[in-house]
């Protein structure tokens, strides 16, 4: 259930990243409260997973959600650059928390 807490805390820091994307863009107040409520949700699942999971684990892999994710929906949802170079670097970031389950 730990590791269930950790995604949906990704997921929160993803949709909270892209709140702030959509709020520095309109400056409307609607993007502001889901940006907010996207982190309170974000950090309680956080929360929950590192009562079991090691801190630098799940940090390390919330944190790895939260920029892939963050990016490739700020690339999709704003039509930022896609380059090849930007799809390397985010693929390095998901290989890497990948890599940090497998050495726990």
């Amino acid at each position: 259930m730990d590791w269930i807490f950790l995604l949906l805390a990704g997921c929160g820091e993803m949709s909270g990243v892209t709140a702030l994307g959509f709020y520095s863009n309109t400056k409307k107040k609607l993007a502001l409260v889901a940006m907010i409520i996207s982190f309170v949700f974000s950090f309680s699942f956080l929360y929950l997973s590192l009562q079991t999971i090691p801190m630098s684990i799940g940090y390390s892999i919330w944190t790895g959600i939260g920029a892939a994710g963050g990016s490739l929906m700020n690339m999709w949802l704003f039509n930022e650059s896609k380059s090849f170079k930007r799809f390397f670097f985010i693929f390095l970031i998901i290989i890497s928390v990948i890599g940090l389950k497998f050495v726990n």
